[in-house]
């Protein structure tokens, strides 16, 4: 088509001129038929016509568009991953220190449960040596104590035998560490040792020395006196000192009394009594690991 024809096509009115309204109207009409197009192109097509200019328009616009989104996604997205690595590494260390603390309790209350076990050992050892001497106040011991009139104190230890105090350190942080990653942010080795000072052998067996087999020799001794004694003595009381006097003839005959507390004696002294200074031992270890895992994350 020549120049003149698309002139006269768009001058409707024939007046010479193209008019504003003209030109819109030409802008409108431009393009390709929907009809015409073949499937995908009628697919694609807004309106009734087909422009190839403003379809180029349309898909560089939305390209422009979808790039600013992907890249201001991306960009939040590392913003709030940093964000949340930092929080979650400033958590971890948090952690470590409580952890950290924690054993320190650890070491505190083993250190107590040493002494104790070392006193309640003399004490029965002591009781044990004089077993079989012939006097009425074996099963007799004291303490020095101002407020009495004597300045002593007398009690029977073998009135005290069914108390027990089962080994149980502080451990809370550990568990709630296991879950939430702070792990990680140790080396193997240093979590390895956490685990074994938490949940290793060492604990293990002492909880159970000190908990069920200990328990064991109470309930036998308990038996002892509500199967036999109870029916071979007029009174029973073993929290009146006058009992251990009055019957102390019957009570050093009872062998199975006095094997009993052999028995006892020697898990505190042969068993607890080592382990416990085993288990100090990794709890010190454990703590120098942490403390120079804690000055490299600080």
């Amino acid at each position: 088509m020549s120049k003149k024809d698309d002139f006269d096509k768009i001058d409707k009115n024939k007046d010479g001129y193209i008019s504003r309204e003209e030109y819109a109207d030409a802008n409108k009409s431009a393009g390709i038929e929907k009809e015409n197009l073949n499937w995908f192109l009628r697919l694609i097509t807004l309106g009734d016509r087909f422009d190839i200019k403003d379809f180029w328009d349309r898909v560089k616009k939305s390209i422009v568009e979808f790039i600013i989104l992907v890249f201001g996604v991306t960009v939040s997205f590392g913003i709030e991953q940093q964000g949340g690595e930092s929080d979650n590494r400033n958590d971890g260390i948090e952690n470590l220190n409580n952890l950290r603390e924690e054993i320190d309790k650890m070491i505190t209350y083993t250190d107590a449960y040493i002494e104790q076990v070392d006193w309640v050992t003399e004490l029965y050892q002591k009781q044990y040596d004089k077993w079989e001497k012939d006097n009425d106040s074996i099963f007799l011991d004291y303490q020095d104590d101002e407020e009495e009139p004597s300045g002593k104190y007398y009690f029977a230890p073998m009135g005290m035998y069914t108390q027990r105090d089962p080994f149980d350190p502080p451990r809370v942080n550990f568990d709630a560490i296991k879950l939430d990653g702070t792990f990680r942010l140790m080396p193997k080795e240093v979590g390895l040792k956490m685990t074994e000072i938490y949940d290793g052998t060492e604990l293990r067996y002492l909880i159970e020395n000190t908990g069920k087999n200990e328990e064991r020799y109470v309930n036998q001794f308990v038996n002892r006196i509500a199967n036999k004694w109870v029916y071979d003595l007029p009174w029973v009381d073993v929290d009146y000192n006058e009992f251990w006097i009055e019957n102390r003839k019957y009570i050093q005959n009872d062998k199975f009394i006095k094997y009993n507390l052999y028995k006892r004696i020697d898990l505190w002294q042969w068993s607890v009594k080592e382990q416990l200074q085993q288990y100090r031992t990794s709890l010190i270890e454990s703590t120098e690991m942490l403390d120079s895992v804690i000055a490299v994350r600080d």
